[in-house]
């Protein structure tokens, strides 16, 4: 069975025991790596694997091909994306100071974009300038080398921008949290319709809870994918967006997705479509 997801820290380790044929009943998995502006793309053209991770914001596109798994994704409090500027910029901590300026962001139907484009429309008149859409990984040099005026990150950056000398200017996930009482919902886990999907829910929740029970398997797979990172800011990823909401989204967490979604969809940023079809 193909699937796709990053090779972030969070990702490999939730997955380690399934990719290595650690879980008695569950297929084989030929795994492809790549970044969530990718799999977000490959979803929507409908030309991805039978299993995928991709943007809580990208599901209005494709929930009626793909069904939401309840488990091994990325939601959960304290871990948003954040918007980041250099010393060039950042004289005061005034979200209006982003007003006509050049902002890249890691995908257009990114979860962190989607979140940009609420708070934005509430922090800063007249809105943004040009977004630019740039590989993740690509966006804090660019901030800190001027090529564009702030940046909005995601993944480790929330652990490692000061060390490209940036400020953090808002934290989305902050932001969303006390506007709305609820978890932030990251990276989902969807299925092809077509597939068995309590049987895939099964295996990845199993995976999971190999990986908790047995954290020292997976390091030498986690760090053959994230070369650049430090074990600790690796570990810090995982113990960060791997936490019971990756286990089982529960209420609180369908009632995130909902009220993101739903809130999107009514401002005009996402399709309507069923809100039904998250649970089903």
């Amino acid at each position: 069975m193909n699937i796709a997801f990053s090779p972030c820290p969070n990702d490999t380790f939730v997955f380690h025991a399934w990719v290595h044929g650690l879980l008695p009943d569950a297929p084989q998995l030929q795994v492809t790596y790549a970044d969530i502006d990718i799999t977000n793309h490959l979803a929507a053209e409908r030309q991805g694997p039978e299993v995928l991770k991709i943007s809580y914001a990208a599901l209005p596109w494709v929930l009626s091909d793909y069904a939401l798994l309840p488990c091994g994704g990325a939601l959960g409090r304290g871990c948003g994306p954040l918007v980041l500027t250099s010393g060039r910029l950042t004289t005061t901590s005034d979200p209006s100071v982003l007003s006509g300026r050049r902002v890249a962001v890691p995908s257009e139907r990114s979860t962190a974009y989607l979140l940009f484009r609420l708070w934005a429309a509430k922090n800063v008149p007249g809105g943004v300038g040009e977004i630019v859409v740039m590989p993740f990984h690509e966006i804090m040099p660019a901030v800190r080398d001027g090529q564009i005026d702030a940046g909005l990150v995601i993944h480790e950056a929330r652990f490692t921008y000061p060390s490209y000398g940036l400020t953090l200017l808002a934290d989305m996930g902050s932001w969303w949290e006390s506007d709305t009482g609820l978890p932030i919902p990251l990276g989902a886990i969807i299925a092809r319709r077509s597939m068995d999907i309590a049987s895939l829910a099964k295996w990845t929740r199993q995976s999971v809870e190999y990986a908790w029970a047995h954290p020292e398997a997976s390091r030498d797979y986690i760090m053959s994918h994230a070369q650049e990172l430090a074990p600790e800011v690796a570990q810090a990823h995982i113990d960060l967006y791997v936490n019971k909401f990756t286990a089982d989204l529960g209420e609180d967490g369908y009632a995130a997705i909902t009220s993101l979604l739903h809130r999107a969809a009514q401002e005009g940023l996402v399709p309507e479509f069923d809100l039904a079809l998250l649970r089903s």
